[in-house]
């Protein structure tokens, strides 16, 4: 039988898009969540940049899993591909040493920071390589790869065609240095040879052009289907506007047949007689870790997965702006291509974060290192500020300044002084046991809006919205505090003094419950010191004639001096 790629791509993308475009709602029955966080390349240490991007993905899988929901987040380090071999290079030590030393560096990071994946994992297993494999067969059995011979470059000096990212030079379109795959500064997908002035990476003499052969992926024919598929999540406002333009932008261009094997020292072999000392090129491979995730950790758990990608999975998939085109276009492209019904629904595309208004530079050491972060200060710290400060629409910038007055002014100054005077009150003048009163009408009605509005936010991806509302209701709390003044009431009102501790208290447990998925540590000692076990996106009831529980603060003060010692520390690492 001949395979026409066309037909078999339209009636691939009817299935996929039919389920995915006229999903039914169904609220009675649980949904299935499915969560992608980006897998950071295993060649260096996590920075700033890393974790705001990444960020979002727990936030959304600890609120998913309050409301009941069925949830699946995964993610992993990337540890194939160029910049891991160079990196060993440099350090005279095999890829798997440099992919062994930096997983492990992730993994204690993440856990430091609270990331609650459900399996974070790699992608040199066997298990990974085999899905990948899997999927490259399929992809090539539904007649939507093909052979072709292309000019590549070559290092006569190394002996060996270069992977793109060994061959550096000047983006053709606006001028800045660039790598063979991807120009970072106007974010054009590019191919080594369209490099004005190339280099090979490891030796710097000028790379020759040789003709090789390798597959392609027909992306070409996906180009009316994605146009439809990128119009119905602009019209859904389901992507960040990032995220759509740049998509829309290469649609505008037309989309070209990609390469999907390459030359390569490490990776997953092309699964094809003859092809075997080739691997397959990330487009496909890395992309691909979300279903092998999917599939090991369905092994691991001895569960079922297939829940995550059927016709009514909402999924969310969560990385920087230099990964757009590989989430909304290869991604989609692959998955429809393989017949599979879950295309991505959300795209949680964050702009750049910069650091004291400069840009984030590993090569010259111009970054605020994770491992060294976590060591020092408090995890809800990190996630509070990356969060209030995220560049979900534009580029922020992280200051040490902001960082400490923030900390000072906001998680201290509001959030934890309302805690720490509410409870310590009770504690010195009701000998820690809450005071047992109906809470007031308008304020229980306050706390069910909350939940909806910064409920609703969060589903949308506007998590610095709803972390501003949240605080709205903590600035009101404090001043509703000032306001009764049961300082005084405690002597000359005692009932109305009980009232406002009662509904004090009551906002208190709802806050933390509310911040769960925002700042999961400090939450969890409100919990204990209120005695909540049941944890759900719904109004906490405070149990009557409950006991406090070891009151402390949640938060200490951090020295202003810390600022300019930041600073010259950063300065001094960066020369």
């Amino acid at each position: 039988m001949t395979w026409n790629p066309n037909l078999v791509l339209n009636y691939l993308w009817l299935r996929a898009g039919f389920f995915y475009f006229y999903r039914p709602i169904r609220e009675e029955i649980m949904m299935s969540i499915f969560i992608g966080g980006a897998w950071p390349y295993a060649n260096g240490s996590l920075h700033l940049g890393h974790i705001s991007s990444l960020l979002p993905g727990d936030i959304l899988a600890r609120y998913y899993r309050m409301k009941g929901e069925q949830v699946l987040y995964v993610s992993g380090s990337d540890c194939n591909g160029t910049p891991i071999t160079i990196k060993a290079k440099q350090e005279g030590l095999t890829a798997k040493d440099i992919a062994d030393r930096y997983h492990q560096e992730f993994e204690d990071c993440f856990s430091k920071l609270g990331f609650s994946y459900d399996i974070y994992t790699r992608t040199d297993t066997e298990h990974h390589h085999q899905i990948v494999q899997e999927i490259f067969l399929e992809l090539l059995d539904n007649g939507l790869l093909f052979k072709k011979e292309i000019d590549q470059s070559y290092c006569e000096h190394d002996q060996q065609f270069l992977p793109d990212r060994y061959v550096e030079g000047i983006c053709p379109r606006c001028g800045a240095n660039a790598r063979g795959d991807q120009c970072d500064q106007c974010s054009s997908v590019l191919e080594p040879l369209d490099l004005l002035e190339r280099k090979c990476k490891i030796c710097g003499t000028s790379p020759v052009t040789r003709q090789t052969e390798h597959f392609y992926f027909s992306l070409s024919a996906f180009q009316n289907s994605l146009e439809t598929y990128v119009q119905d999540a602009e019209q859904r406002k389901l992507w960040r506007s990032n995220a759509l333009s740049l998509t829309k932008r290469y649609l505008q261009e037309g989309l070209q047949d990609r390469a999907v094997s390459r030359d390569l020292p490490n990776g997953v072999s092309v699964p094809v007689a003859g092809y075997e000392g080739k691997k397959i090129y990330v487009w496909i491979e890395a992309v691909s870790g979300y279903y092998s995730a999917s599939k090991l950790w369905a092994k691991e758990t001895g569960q079922h997965d297939t829940a995550f990608w059927g016709a009514e999975t909402t999924s969310y998939y969560v990385h920087g702006k230099d990964n757009i085109p590989f989430h909304s276009i290869i991604w989609p492209a692959i998955l429809a291509g393989c017949g599979k019904e879950s295309l991505p629904t959300h795209i949680v595309s964050n702009e750049y974060l910069t650091l004291e208004k400069k840009k984030l530079s590993t090569s010259r050491n111009l970054a605020v290192w994770i491992p060294d972060l976590v060591s020092r200060y408090d995890p809800d710290t990190i996630r509070y500020f990356l969060t209030i400060n995220a560049p979900e629409n534009r580029d922020a910038d992280f200051s040490w300044k902001e960082f400490i007055y923030s900390h000072n002014s906001e998680l201290l100054g509001a959030y934890g002084n309302l805690v720490n005077r509410t409870l310590k009150f009770i504690e010195k003048s009701f000998d820690g046991n809450i005071p047992v009163k109906e809470v007031r009408t308008e304020i229980v009605e306050k706390i069910d809006r909350l939940y909806n509005e910064s409920g609703r936010r969060i589903e949308s991806a506007n998590f610095k919205q709803a972390l501003e509302h949240i605080f709205e209701v903590v600035r009101f709390t404090n001043r509703y505090f000032d306001e009764q003044q049961p300082w005084k009431q405690v002597h000359d009102d005692s009932n109305n003094c009980e009232q406002t501790l009662a509904d004090c208290v009551f906002i208190i447990g709802n806050l933390a419950n509310i911040l769960s998925p925002f700042l999961p540590f400090s939450s969890g000692k409100v919990r204990a010191m209120l005695n909540i076990k049941d944890v759900s996106w719904s109004r906490v009831k405070i149990k009557p004639y409950q006991k406090l529980m070891n009151v402390e603060p949640l938060f200490e003060r951090i020295d202003p001096e810390r600022i300019n010692e930041e600073l010259n520390r950063l300065k001094k690492q960066s020369n």
